[in-house]
């Protein structure tokens, strides 16, 4: 597969390619369907839905093969993906994706963009598992809504770096040359837009559901389930390298206010170890750190 190796002349160029060319997936994805392909008289539609949102990537080809296929009648959006099986039905789920290509291959020759991809896809499960989480501390009323906006609001970062590894690898070295570079600039240097740009598109032409599109937009900042996908992507990409950066206390102070707890229960909800955790603590004289919210609305 021809790969891009030099800048599109602009964000339809990108949308045009990426819409021409068969998602790629991860090996240990085929290799997990495969397996439930010999119980597929038992598998059920969850379980299948539970591999497929290990893969940010077949969870694009998933909704975007449903959205394709979408029958007339149907005049509502899918927008979970076990709903999304359950209305294809197992075995036509299973000949549906069937030889699928994998990244792993198409990247076989970029293997340092091979790396940045699986560090985003990562991002992209840990952001999908905490705003999961909380959307079940808030009671929210479509929780599987919330964990697919998630694992999806880098879906054109991972499609970049699927297709583009070069540039990606650009984007990656301008940021390490000046740790305060954005990473929407530095896309927008290298690729002449940013990623963002390219998933307004993408979601558009591809005609995935409105739901998942506002989901995602933090425009709409003041929806909480908006405020939880974005809080949930923040902390994944600042806590990657550890609990330790500097952006941190924010975050946290964010989700406290969002899920109406403190600090101390956050904390071990996310698991962070007590080492790191002591810092954002009260202090043991029982003054509070000044950017930790007490838990109340």
């Amino acid at each position: 597969m021809d790969l891009i190796e030099s800048r599109l002349e602009d964000i339809d160029a990108y949308v045009a390619y990426f819409s021409a060319r068969p998602l790629p997936v991860l090996k240990h994805t085929v290799r997990e369907l495969e397996q439930l392909r010999t119980e597929e008289d038992s598998v059920s539609a969850r379980r299948l839905a539970g591999v497929v949102l290990g893969d940010p990537l077949m969870a694009m080809r998933v909704i975007t093969f449903l959205e394709e296929r979408r029958r007339r009648s149907q005049n509502h959006d899918i927008t979970t993906i076990d709903r999304a099986i359950m209305m294809m039905g197992v075995s036509p789920f299973f000949q549906a994706f069937s030889d699928l290509p994998v990244v792993e291959d198409q990247l076989a020759r970029h293997p340092r963009a091979l790396l940045g991809l699986l560090k985003v896809i990562n991002r992209a499960r840990r952001a999908a598992h905490f705003a999961r989480d909380w959307a079940i501390v808030r009671h929210d009323l479509d929780v599987e809504e919330i964990t697919l906006g998630a694992l999806l609001r880098e879906a054109a970062e991972i499609l970049c770096w699927s297709f583009a590894p070069e540039l990606a690898l650009q984007v990656q070295a301008a940021q390490r040359n000046d740790r305060n570079l954005r990473t929407a600039l530095a896309q927008e240097s290298v690729f002449g837009c940013s990623a963002d740009d390219i998933q307004q598109r993408l979601i558009h032409t591809w005609r995935l559901p409105e739901l998942l599109l506002n989901l995602i937009d933090e425009s709409h900042a003041d929806n909480p389930r908006v405020r939880n996908i974005a809080l949930a992507g923040a902390l994944a990409r600042h806590s990657e390298r550890g609990w330790d950066d500097p952006a941190l206390p924010d975050d946290f102070e964010a989700v406290c206010r969002l899920l109406h707890i403190g600090i101390e229960s956050l904390l071990k909800r996310l698991g962070v170890p007590q080492e790191y955790a002591i810092r954002y603590l009260p202090d043991p004289d029982g003054s509070e750190s000044a950017a930790m919210p007490t838990g109340n609305p």
